[in-house]
């Protein structure tokens, strides 16, 4: 197993910009950032303009920074103003632990941290999770210059016992299906183990164009024969739904303006 993580690490580093000498990532962390009231914007800007570089420096990689998006009654989108959802990338937990510890210790990140707060604290709560890709997860791969796509996060809750049954049907078949119905698979997670639900959560990522063509992708997904027949088979062999009930939850996000994969 931790050759094909390896494995698949390295082809997410060659999509995201590391270089080939560097090491490969084993461990990814999904942090949210709930932005005090009135502070969204103050936090983007320290973002772009100190907290990404830093970052950097410290030797942990920027992947992807969104804002979550929420669908109105007109099934148009608009971003969440209180929510900052962003992936980063490390070679191991002990490479993520050293350069958290020197980046929170920066005299750089100090300064521009008190001076961004001067006027109160920009985030009210964070909430973090660590994962490790799955050894059919995709590359996160930037689209061409000028375009702009719609990213999915989807979080799907299995059954105990059913997460293997879960992947092997992700990857038999679903990945595929979504690729011929337009969507566009990104990186596909377990929990790093020890966290809560480790052993009944995948998680992974999508984009599509716009909202109109994930709402088509999706119908037409859902009404492939093949589909069909592929849960139809792999609830047959395991005795029932995968997953439990309710245990599909899925949230639009749009990227940032200073996002590397947008």
């Amino acid at each position: 197993m931790k050759k094909i993580l390896a494995a698949v690490a390295l082809s997410l580093a060659a999509a995201t910009g590391f270089a080939a000498e560097e090491p490969a990532t084993h461990l990814f962390e999904l942090r949210t950032y709930h932005a005090a009231p009135g502070k969204m914007d103050a936090l983007l800007k320290r973002f772009e303009d100190h907290t990404l570089d830093l970052f950097k420096n410290h030797g942990m990689t920027n992947v992807a920074y969104w804002r979550e998006a929420e669908k109105t009654e007109d099934s148009k989108l608009i971003s969440t103003n209180d929510r900052l959802i962003f992936l980063l990338s490390y070679p191991d937990r002990e490479a993520r632990e050293a350069s958290w510890k020197a980046f929170s210790n920066d005299p750089a990140w100090i300064a521009a941290s008190a001076a961004s707060e001067k006027d109160g604290k920009l985030v009210s709560k964070v909430d973090q999770v660590f994962l490790e890709p799955t050894d059919f997860s995709s590359p996160f791969i930037a689209a061409a210059d000028g375009v702009t796509r719609l990213f999915e996060m989807r979080v799907y809750t299995t059954m105990d016992g059913k997460l293997d049954a879960l992947h092997s049907r992700f990857r038999d078949h679903t990945t595929q299906l979504f690729e011929k119905h337009g969507m566009t698979n990104l990186g596909y997670f377990n929990l790093e183990e020890g966290q809560p639900d480790a052993e009944t959560t995948l998680l992974y990522f999508l984009a599509h164009s716009d909202l109109k063509a994930a709402e088509s992708s999706w119908d037409s997904f859902r009404n492939d024969p093949v589909w069909i027949a592929a849960k139809s088979a792999s609830e047959e062999a395991e005795g029932g739904s995968l997953t439990v009930p309710d245990g599909v939850k899925s949230k639009f996000l749009v990227a940032t303006e200073f996002s590397p994969i947008r």
